[in-house]
């Protein structure tokens, strides 16, 4: 077969369909071609243990960096819950809770831990700095990318755009904060998902944590309620909607361009396919864009993740006095003092796992029981979802995937009453309901290069050159003029986001001339 589109969107992931609803609703033609056989990417509700009807977010699973804006332009019948509790990290004894409805309890929770409020007081002063610059910063990701010198005089802060764009982060961390407890957990927003350290001098580690503190303003994270499938399917829905075409169970082979038309190869379980295209805008991994062109692929940044999905009979008492619907209802951190962190780090890069791997823990359930049948609420069932950090992709080549997970668990039944295992329910088949993700699987399930889930390292979001074409300015751009990166490759993306879908939409729309569509 062979047909022609205005725009052919490689990757039906929750960016490829951000793009593909915008770009329909202008009017343009357009088709989505998905290697899986159905939509979603990494951002899907899937059953994950047989028999059980619970509905868990495999792979990403709290929600951020998407913006209101996208969810009204696209008219998505999907919301989000806030979280009470920010955080929970036992030590010794007690236990360091931050209660974001509550400063005088958080306040009380750190004196307990740190024996003074000075800490406390710190971290008041510290994130009420990083909203103010989320306040600024984030409304710029929805439009043309700004120039260093731009994005500078928008933050307006000599001080802040020092903290989180020159120096290391450590050293804000280090100077800030006294105990140990706090410095990690602060520390932690900039470990997800990259390998990296808190003196790195690249800031690898400054670029992740600006994406996990400035979502929608605010930097909170919030549950999304009926799962993370329950967006995708509605981006789906408003895609075809607005007249894209959606097609699943298509694998792209190759992409051939003259800068002015553009040719898709693909083949489905029938046929090979070809598809002509004005632009043809590309939701993978820049290294996964290159083999498609037949160009050189450069060396990919490793994922740094492991992820553990449970689901429980009941949720596990704690060692301490603390109700544990609190406690595992935020982030619950495990092993994430700043200096087990730095020692996890120097162990992993050593090609050593963590003897005492980091991780944390929430549990969707508590926020949004609305992923269980009736039958699995009723009985107290819950979800875990566990994200373990320090675990480059090269570790798993040589080392068990069984032994990180049986050191991770030991860890997490450090501070519990009784082990995990004894809450863990069993499937149909009599097995226990936990699996685990490496980032090889992630690279061999979901076509993430080295299991990176960002597509490689993030950017800061902002322009480092003069190039005046839409691609270039809205953080797209690629090799050839009419091939765009749309997903978490973009300048600016990463994450549940939608941020690079809605940007390379934006830079065809300004090629052709064509207006913006929003909600009616």
């Amino acid at each position: 077969m062979r047909d022609s589109y205005d725009v052919v969107i490689v990757g039906g992931g929750h960016n490829g369909l951000v793009a593909a609803a915008y770009l329909a609703r202008a009017g343009l033609s357009v088709l989505v071609l998905e290697r899986q056989d159905h939509t979603g990417g990494a951002a899907v509700s899937e059953r994950v243990f047989a028999g059980i009807d619970a509905r868990l977010s495999r792979y990403s699973y709290l929600v951020s960096l998407l913006p209101d804006r996208i969810v009204r332009d696209l008219e998505l019948p999907f919301r989000t819950r806030e979280r009470r509790i920010s955080s929970y990290t036992p030590v010794g004894d007690t236990g360091l809770l931050v209660d974001t409805a509550d400063a005088g309890r958080t306040r009380e929770s750190f004196r307990r831990v740190t024996g003074s409020d000075a800490d406390f007081e710190a971290w008041q002063q510290f994130y009420a700095t990083t909203t103010r610059a989320a306040q600024r910063i984030f409304p710029t990701l929805l439009r043309p990318l700004p120039t260093r010198a731009e994005l500078q005089r928008t933050l307006d802060d000599p001080d802040i755009w020092e903290m989180l764009f020159e120096r290391p982060l450590g050293e804000t961390v280090e100077a800030r904060f006294r105990d140990d407890t706090v410095r990690g957990v602060v520390f932690t927003d900039a470990l997800i998902g990259t390998f990296t350290h808190a003196h790195d001098p690249e800031l690898r580690q400054n670029r992740c944590f600006l994406y996990h503190v400035i979502g929608n303003g605010t930097g909170e994270w919030n549950v999304p309620v009926g799962g993370m499938g329950a967006l995708t399917d509605a981006l789906a829905d408003a895609a075809r909607r607005a007249g894209a075409h959606l097609r699943t169970s298509c694998t792209v082979t190759g992409i051939d361009t003259d800068g002015d038309t553009a040719q898709v190869r693909f083949d489905t379980p029938d046929e090979s396919g070809l598809a002509d295209a004005r632009h043809v805008l590309v939701n993978a991994a820049p290294a996964t864009l290159a083999r498609l062109l037949g160009e050189p692929v450069d060396a990919m940044p490793e994922g740094s993740q492991f992820k553990v999905n449970m689901l429980l009979r009941r949720l596990p008492r704690l060692r301490t006095d603390i109700d544990p619907r609190e406690a595992f209802s935020g982030t619950f951190h495990i092993a994430e003092g700043y200096d087990r962190l730095e020692q996890a780090y120097r162990e992993a890069a050593a090609g050593r796992f963590p003897s005492a791997p980091p991780s944390e823990i929430y549990c969707h359930t508590l926020t949004d029981p609305s992923i269980l049948s009736p039958d699995a609420a009723e009985r107290g069932m819950h979800t875990l979802t566990l994200f373990g950090l320090h675990t480059p992709a090269t570790l798993f080549e040589h080392g068990s995937r069984d032994e990180l997970l049986a050191a991770t668990l030991r860890e997490l039944n450090s501070v519990l009453a009784e082990p995990i295992s004894d809450y863990l329910a069993a499937d149909a088949n009599g097995d226990p309901c936990i699996e685990a993700r490496t980032p090889l699987e992630l690279e061999s399930e979901l076509r993430l290069p080295r299991g990176h889930i960002f597509h490689g390292d993030l950017d800061f979001p902002y322009r480092t050159d003069d190039d005046a074409s839409p691609a270039a300015r809205w953080g797209v751009r690629t090799g050839h003029r009419n091939i765009f990166r749309c997903g978490a490759g973009a300048v600016r993306g990463g994450g549940v986001s939608g941020i690079g879908g809605h940007n390379a939409a934006m830079a065809v729309l300004e090629i052709t001339g064509r207006a913006t569509p929003t909600a009616n």
